[in-house]
């Protein structure tokens, strides 16, 4: 198959979290090459042998050529506009579900505004909660309940319906979708770290559990769907914040020293000041 520069499927990159079976990951790439996905990202991945991939997944050397090792997870999705986590456990944020189908239909409404990613987790245990914490929706492969599909059968659906929404892997990408742009991961992260800190500067944290008020608002921000200049909104509310604590803070001081008579001298020689 010729990879095509216009399509849309070319957004597309997927992601295994510590895998531990080499097998699986020559089935994945194999599911890649056959549904027009180029980009795959290991975390941490089990040692494997290139060309024992290729043994697996024949005539799939350009492709596992292009395969890249991230040490965390967020270095693998810093880029993604849009991340969907396939899992087979029920949480109880309330995140978007979808099942691969809606997911597909999902991605692709991201697709041409940047990279978006399906994550899938270990052979064991699936995907820890600080992984499902960095996908804007979580998707279910609807089964019996014999629930036992392994990642690279996982892996094959979500790939498949990708392929059937995308209607012809030569298809163009149109206009981005939002004009301001769709944030990346790194753009969420950025932002819920000084949402996190302004909290704990307003002692928000001192009778709650950090955690779950954090995956909560993740949670809320991820279901809102904002482009990047509402992010950046919500970031620079959180930055404001903390200057302004520490503005009244340091007024309060002024205010106490100077009503004890003890304003402290402007330092002369480049020193700092001495404390009261």
């Amino acid at each position: 198959m010729v990879r095509m520069s216009e399509s849309i499927l070319n957004a597309v990159t997927v992601v295994l979290y510590e895998s531990q079976d080499p097998i699986n990951i020559g089935a994945v790439v194999r599911a890649m090459k056959n549904m027009g996905v180029w980009d795959l990202r290991l975390i941490r991945p089990c040692h494997y042998d290139p060309n024992r991939i290729e043994q697996i997944a024949h005539d799939t050397r350009d492709l596992v050529e292009g395969i890249r090792h991230f040490d965390t997870i967020d270095d693998a999705l810093a880029d993604c506009v849009r991340v969907v986590a396939f899992s087979g456990r029920r949480r109880a944020a309330r995140w978007a579900r979808h099942t691969p189908r809606s997911a597909a239909e999902d991605l692709l409404e991201y697709a041409p505004s940047g990279k978006v990613a399906i994550m899938f987790g270990r052979e064991d245990h699936g995907l820890p909660n600080d992984a499902l914490d960095r996908a804007h929706a979580v998707a279910t492969i609807p089964t019996t309940e014999h629930f036992s599909l392994n990642v690279a059968q996982a892996c094959l659906l979500g790939l498949y319906e990708l392929h059937l929404r995308a209607g012809d892997v030569t298809k163009r990408i149109g206009a981005p979708k939002h004009n301001a742009g769709t944030p990346s991961m790194g753009d969420y992260e950025r932002t819920f770290a000084d949402a996190e800190a302004a909290l704990g500067a307003l002692a928000y944290f001192k009778t709650r559990n950090p955690e779950l008020i954090m995956r909560a608002v993740r949670s809320l921000i991820y279901r809102a769907a904002p482009d990047a200049r509402e992010l950046l909104l919500v970031r620079t509310a959180a930055i404001e914040v903390l200057r302004t604590i520490d503005r009244e803070s340091r007024q309060a001081v002024a205010a106490a020293l100077a009503n004890l008579g003890q304003a402290a001298p402007e330092p002369t020689d480049g020193s700092t000041a001495p404390s009261a």
